[in-house]
Order: structure tokens, then C-alpha cells, then sequence
């Protein structure tokens, strides 16, 4: 070691050693990271890259590589980057090699792919197994997964989704007459609209799909293990799942505690000492694998905490920028007043209640949830872990040589659906809110919900879907991961707007719709969003 040590300082300027030592600490501390960084840069610039594999994305910094910019802003990242590389490219993002598919065929080859060459499993596992539990979702094998899917499917039938209405109406009213407090001598309010809809989503959600016992102990110990337990779904959690963090430790205590009060509902209804609906609990009891074993009572919590996160995120998110679009534009607000008259009014001025089949024959409402569903995706990206190579269809992209990149194994891919939706190559004025360009006959928006619904249909093994992964247009995921909870959302989201479009007006605090919030694993309203509410 001392003989390299002596040969190393031949090659070190004499007038670098003489340094007193705070001085060659200091040139040690930025020489080394300037190196390295112009190392990095070298690599890119100067050096031949392997044609096969996807142009890589510019960086400085090596390992850090491109989490700053796409961190900040995803959309922002990727239409840029596709404005320099074409759809296909890849990123580096804290030490992962990310392969970015975009548009319609590059979602396909991402969430169309084999399990032998993708696998979401690898992908999430270590952000959701801490947060839902174990032997559930992307703790299991995909064949168990999907049987899973169906469990709950089973539980979301015609007579259950009819049952829902009346429910959620109920809770907006206590809702809106308690927290709000708005009366005949206070008729306005100011409210944060993420915040509000968080907790009416998580509500109506609890009395409908989870059951009493569960609403009934959302003003408890449960609200607080469900604080701590959203904290776990960041992105930081997602990259660095075992941090020695305080909210790591809340995080896996609250998973344990919610998981037991699941568990305690489930004894105490076998014991028959409680009396309960027939809700998702009561749906998953008694279900059993293909394998002959069956759903144990653990897995039931588990797909419980699992059903209650996923829901709420998505929901919570989607309602809060419907609510603020509404607000900006009062005369579609005025429409779906005017749709709710029609369909649910009499002369006397009073609303018949929802129901269920009426979700179906409320075109604006449905065109609302849409457009929102459009321009504000739940998810930015969608990530796999590729198992084995995959050649990319020339289609897609390729060198100009001719021959096709290879995506190797090792690398995740990205699918970004919420770029196809705000692709101005595909939709006119995408960056608009407009949700009339749903009642267009014979256009865009038509023929992408018919590409999503009606495509090649699969039974992945929870019933046959629409595949949909060459669509525009993908609210709900596509392929055999696509959400199962898609009717149950719009019924309980229509239900909600109905009960706001009739008792209340809206108006922004604010001089426009704010902007998205990236950093938080939602893609909710960026700052409070506020709004005014009044009695109609």
C-alpha cells in the first residue's frame, strides 16, 4: 500500500502537497465531486453507448442522475424528453435504470407485457408489503393476486352498488351540516378542498365497502393509524422503504394495529356478536383459492387496509381537482344543476334521491369525472421490473440504423398514461379542462373509451376485462392490473357531486386552479386550494 501511495505522489504536483492540510481537505472536497461529475459527463459525451439500448437522458450528477428534474415536475420531464429521445428513453433515478415507454404502444409494452418479462410485483412490493400487509397484492404471486381481485370483485356486485347510494348521501349530509356548519346565518365557508374531500372520501368509503364497525371507529385510534399508515405511501418510502425514520416505526405500528382491529371484527362477527352488512368483509369471508386454501382472516385485514389506501388516494385526489375545476368554470357547474333537476326534481323544488342506475344516465356528470380523470391522472407513472429482455417493436421507436432497441433485464420500465391523455397530438386544447369534448359524437374521447372498454377483451383471472392497454385514454390502469373498483368509484363520486351540485355553489379563493403537487405520492391540488361554498 505505501509502495501505490509513493507512485501516486509522483504524479501530484509538489506545489499541491505543500498545501497546509485545511486547504488539500477543501480541494479534496470539491476536486473529488467535480471529477466524478466530469467523469460522468465524459461517459455520455464522448464515449460510444451500446446502440441496442435506449438513448440515456442527460445528467451530471452519476447515481443521483435525473431525480431533481423528474421529481419536481414528471409531466414537465417527460414531454420534454420526448421532444429529444422520441418515446422511448432512459433515466437514471437514485441508482435505478428507468426505461420510459410513451404513448399508447409504449403503455402497451409495459402494462400488455408478459409475467415473464415484467413484473409489478418487483416493482412495489417494498412500498406496499410494510403499508397493506403481508400475502397480499404485490406480496404474493401474480396467479394469487389476480385470484384476489376477484374475491373483491365478487363483493362489488349490481345489489351491493345499489345499496350505496342512500349510504353515501347519508354521510354527506352529516358531513357538510357538521364540519362545514354552514346555516342560514352563516352560508359561506372557506375550506380546504384536498383536506375536505379526504375525509368525506374516507367516509363514505368506510360506511359502504368496509362496514359499520369501521365508520363507527373512524373518529378514534383508527383515524390516527390511518394518518400514520398513509405516511408510508410517499415517494421517499418508495425509494428508501427502510429507513430508520420515526414515521417508518408509526408506519409499521399502525399497519400491525389496523390489521389487528381487522382481525378483531372478524372474530367478533364469528363469535355472533355483532350484527353487520353484507359488506366487503362479509363478501371475502368463506372465499377460497383454486388451490383449495382459504382466504385466512389475516389476508381479509390485509386486502381491507389494501382496499381503504388505494381508494382513498385516488378518489380523494380526483374529487378535490373536479371540485376546483367546477369552481372555475360556473357555468358547467350550472349544467350539472340543471341535469340534477331534470332527472331528480319535481315542482316542488325537492331532489328525488340517487341511485345507482342513474350514475349511468347522467352523461355531463359522466363527462366531468372524465375530463378530470384526463388531465389529472391518479398516477404519473406506472412502474414494472423487466424479468427478461424486451425486444421493443420497431413501431415504437428505433435507431436509425434499423434495428430494434432492447430494454435489458434488470432495468424497470414506465408507462405514463397521463402523457396520452394530455398529449396535444391526440386531443385538441389538451391542457384545457372542457368536459364537453366527452358528448361529441365520433370524437376523441369517444373513440378512446370505446378503445378502453370494448378492445380485446382477457380474463386475467378475475373476469373478463377490456385489455385496453393501447388506449389514449386509461383512468383506471389497464391490463391485468387494471382496478377493479371502477364502478364503485364513479358511483360514489357521482353520488358526491349530486349532493354538492344541489345544495351548495362554488367559487375559487384563488385567482385560478392551482398546480399539481408532485412531490407527494397523490397528485393532488399544489398548495391549499381553497374554495367558497354557499346554500343554494
Amino acid at each position: 500500500m505505501s509502495s501505490l501511495f509513493e507512485q501516486l505522489k509522483e504524479h501530484i504536483p509538489q506545489a499541491i502537497l505543500d498545501l497546509p492540510t485545511p486547504a488539500l481537505v477543501l480541494l479534496g472536497v470539491v476536486g473529488i465531486p467535480a471529477l466524478i461529475i466530469a467523469l460522468n459527463v465524459f461517459r455520455q459525451v464522448c464515449l460510444p453507448r451500446d446502440k441496442t439500448l435506449p438513448p440515456v437522458v442527460f445528467h451530471y450528477i452519476p447515481w443521483f442522475g435525473s431525480a431533481a428534474y423528474y421529481g419536481e415536475d414528471p409531466y414537465k420531464f417527460f414531454f420534454e424528453c420526448r421532444e429529444k429521445y422520441g418515446d422511448l428513453f432512459s433515466f437514471i433515478l437514485l441508482g435505478r435504470k428507468i426505461t420510459v415507454a410513451l404513448g399508447p404502444k409504449g403503455n402497451n409494452l409495459s402494462l400488455g407485457g408478459k409475467v415473464s418479462q415484467v413484473s409489478a410485483e418487483e416493482a412495489y412490493t417494498h412500498l406496499t408489503t410494510p403499508v397493506f400487509g403481508k400475502g397480499v397484492v404485490y406480496d404474493c404471486p401474480n396467479d394469487m393476486l389476480m385470484q384476489q381481485k376477484k374475491f373483491i370483485k365478487t363483493g362489488l356486485t349490481t345489489e351491493s352498488l345499489q345499496s350505496y347510494p342512500p349510504l353515501i348521501d347519508s354521510e354527506c349530509e352529516d358531513f357538510f351540516n357538521h364540519e362545514l356548519k354552514i346555516s342560514a346565518s352563516n352560508p359561506t365557508a372557506k375550506v380546504d378542498i384536498l383536506h375536505t374531500m379526504s375525509e368525506l372520501i374516507i367516509l363514505t368509503a368506510s360506511r359502504t365497502l368496509q362496514g359499520k364497525e369501521v365508520r363507527e371507529s373512524l373518529n378514534g385510534k383508527f383515524a390516527k393509524y390511518y394518518e400514520d399508515l398513509d405516511g408510508g405511501f410517499t415517494p421517499l418510502n418508495f425509494m428508501f422503504p427502510n429507513l430508520p425514520l420515526p414515521s417508518y416505526k408509526r408506519r409499521d405500528k399502525a399497519q400491525k394495529a389496523m390489521s389487528d382491529f381487522y382481525m378483531s371484527i372478524i372474530q367478533d362477527r364469528k363469535k355472533g356478536e355483532t350484527d353487520h352488512e353484507n359488506d366487503m368483509i362479509a363478501s371475502l369471508q368463506g372465499c377460497v383459492y383454486k388451490n383449495g386454501v382459504p382466504l385466512s382472516d389475516r389476508d381479509i385485514s390485509h386486502i381491507m387496509i389494501a382496499l381503504l389506501m388505494a381508494g382513498q388516494h385516488t378518489s380523494s385526489a380526483t374529487s378535490s381537482w373536479t371540485l376546483l375545476h367546477l369552481a372555475d368554470r360556473p357555468d358547467i357547474y350550472e349544467q350539472l344543476y340543471q341535469e340534477q333537476k331534470a332527472k331528480f326534481g319535481n315542482e316542488d323544488g325537492i331532489f328525488r334521491p340517487m341511485t345507482y342506475e342513474a350514475v349511468k344516465e347522467l352523461p355531463l356528470m359522466d363527462a366531468v369525472i372524465r375530463e378530470t380523470l384526463r388531465m389529472h391522472a391518479p398516477i404519473h407513472s406506472i412502474y414494472r421490473k423487466v424479468l427478461s429482455d424486451i425486444p421493443v417493436p420497431p413501431s415504437l421507436s428505433a435507431p436509425s440504423e434499423g434495428s430494434s432497441y432492447i430494454i435489458p433485464k434488470g432495468h424497470f420500465i414506465c408507462a405514463a398514461p397521463g402523457v396520452s391523455q394530455m398529449d396535444p397530438l391526440i386531443w385538441q386544447d389538451a391542457k384545457t379542462w372542457n368536459p364537453n369534448r366527452w358528448l361529441e359524437e365520433k370524437g376523441v374521447g369517444q373513440a378512446a373509451v370505446e378503445q378502453y372498454t370494448k378492445s380485446e377483451q382477457v380474463d386475467y383471472g378475475f373476469g373478463s376485462v377490456s385489455k385496453g392497454t393501447e388506449s389514449p385514454y386509461q383512468p383506471f390502469g389497464a391490463g391485468r392490473h387494471r382496478c377493479v373498483g371502477e364502478q364503485f368509484a364513479y358511483t360514489q363520486l357521482s353520488t358526491i357531486f349530486a349532493y354538492i351540485v344541489r345544495h351548495f355553489t362554488l367559487s375559487l379563493d384563488a385567482d385560478k386552479v392551482p398546480e399539481p403537487n408532485y412531490r407527494v405520492s397523490r397528485n393532488g391540488p399544489k398548495g391549499l386550494g381553497r374554495f367558497s361554498s354557499r346554500i343554494v
